[in-house]
């Protein structure tokens, strides 16, 4: 167990934090908000467990997901191609790494991932698993946001004395998209910040950081 702990710390930690965050900030603070505007407005206030339902509580958290994921899966392409001379989240300026090795050269490597040794349509999906992975949350996350969305929209539509949407008509409200830009322009600055700030600034121990002693120029994790 003690071993598991230690290989797996990272993940158990983060994951732990999430949870925390997620059903003990968001969703108690969520129902907390969403109470006090129901009460305002002379209306039934709800469990935690009905409030999980409510497009209030989904919109919240799917316009999040779907602006970290997007982060995540740009940043994987955009730094397949792109450099930053000096940044620990570059690879170098000059010359290839490991991760431009062509996989192919190791079909014959019993350790290798089984796509690889595969070969032909399951390689090229694999060796681009991790992009499609995160794209495909992305729209998912986008997806609900739009359902979630409409339907808390639609709530509010209705008090107002307006009508309800669909969540294709909601995709064409500048609320929707209020929503979103404003978490992904968000997540694309925490980008440039660790971009830049790897250039010039350290942590020691951490992968995330050039060793303390490198030179500002030098580019990538060494």
């Amino acid at each position: 167990m003690r071993r598991f702990l230690r290989e797996n710390s990272l993940t158990l930690v983060t994951f732990g934090l999430f949870f925390v965050t997620f059903i003990v900030g968001q969703a108690l603070a969520g129902q907390h908000a969403y109470n006090a505007d129901q009460q305002d407005h002379h209306e039934a206030t709800v469990s935690v467990v009905s409030y999980l339902r409510t497009g209030h509580f989904g919109e919240a958290t799917f316009e999040n997901w779907e602006s970290e994921f997007l982060q995540m899966g740009a940043y994987v392409l955009l730094t397949v191609w792109l450099r930053q001379k000096g940044s620990a989240e570059s690879k170098p300026v000059d010359g290839e790494e490991d991760v431009d090795e062509d996989p192919g050269k190791h079909g014959d490597d019993p350790d290798a991932p089984w796509p690889v040794r595969r070969g032909g349509l399951a390689l090229t999906l694999y060796k681009n698993s991790l992009a499609i992975a995160f794209m495909t949350l992305f729209v998912l996350s986008f997806a609900l946001h739009a359902v979630t969305g409409a339907h808390e929209y639609s709530d509010e539509q209705e008090a107002h004395g307006g009508e309800r949407v669909t969540a294709a008509e909601y995709v064409t409200t500048s609320q929707l998209w209020f929503e979103s830009f404003q978490n992904w322009q968000s997540e694309f600055l925490a980008v440039v910040a660790i971009v830049v700030f790897t250039r010039y600034l350290r942590q020691q121990g951490s992968p995330e950081s050039k060793p303390v002693a490198a030179p500002h120029e030098a580019t990538g994790s060494g």
